[in-house]
């Protein structure tokens, strides 16, 4: 980035602006992964406290490269303090695939963009949680690029938010001329656990071949008060019950994960539930 963002800037429309005005500007640092041909690689990537610079901006970009036929699987967390800014960029190479999950609830403003472009045959999936709380903005902003034919994609994004924070989710998926037999999708469900947060959704599809499946939705809604009239009835305390029906509500986003792993994001998501509002 090397101009401070504006309204005019549809992937910024929603963001909180003001924060990111006073640590502007500085560079973003750097990283970049290389997969090779039919290699497998598992991906942890963590942003937190402990990357904070004087002036607490964690401010990165990371390039992944997957060659023909390789594969990547990950998780990805953003939790740090105050705010952050991270983008990743992929290309995937014929055959390539990548597998995400992403669980994004930290910062005053907590922003992931991916931007990721697909060759013939490749496959990208993405399942991302977004949990905001307080005065919080909470972003994932997503570009799919079909470059080549036979190539599937799957967003699967999931958002909670608390007091008066904001989710939103900005994902578009462009399909080339060259696209043909794409096969995408786009899912967005967020719930809001008060009147005064905010969730934004803006899926946007942009098609130039004519032979693809393409398709995307959006919800917004509360929890479910007879559900959580039961629950507490029955004797379980009211925030533990709201954490678990907004629990049952993310698991979508998390298919696909080995036991271990699904354990470990139960315990950390379950806990950041117990404590929104």
């Amino acid at each position: 980035m090397s101009a401070l963002p504006t309204r005019k800037d549809e992937a910024w429309r929603y963001s909180d602006l003001k924060a990111l005005a006073q640590v502007w500007p500085r560079k973003a640092t750097k990283r970049s992964l290389f997969i090779g041909s039919g290699e497998r690689f598992a991906l942890d990537d963590s942003s937190s406290d402990a990357e904070e610079s004087a002036d607490d901006w964690v401010n990165d970009e990371c390039a992944i490269h997957i060659a023909a036929n390789g594969r990547l699987d990950g998780i990805i967390r953003q939790d740090v303090g105050s705010l952050a800014t991270i983008r990743y960029i992929l290309t995937l190479e014929n055959g390539a695939a990548a597998h995400l999950v992403i669980l994004n609830h930290g910062g005053t403003l907590g922003r992931i963009e991916m931007d990721v472009t697909l060759h013939d045959g490749a496959d990208f999936q993405l399942g991302a949680i977004l949990i905001g709380n307080g005065a919080q903005t909470i972003e994932l902003v997503t570009t799919v690029r079909h470059v080549g034919p036979n190539a599937t994609s799957r967003q699967i994004v999931r958002a909670v938010a608390g007091g008066t924070a904001t989710t939103s989710y900005l994902g578009q998926v462009a399909v080339a001329r060259e696209g043909q037999k794409t096969d995408a999708s786009q899912s967005f469900k967020a719930i809001l656990l008060n009147r005064g947060a905010t969730a934004n959704a803006k899926p946007e599809l942009e098609i130039f071949a004519d032979d693809v499946k393409c398709a995307h939705g959006a919800a917004i809604g509360e929890i479910d008060n007879n559900a959580l009239f039961y629950m507490t009835s029955r004797g379980v305390p009211p925030a533990q019950a709201r954490a678990l029906l907004t629990r049952a509500f993310l698991s979508d986003a998390l298919e696909g994960l080995d036991e271990a792993t699904t354990e470990a994001l139960d315990a950390e998501i379950t806990a950041l539930l117990e404590t929104a509002a």
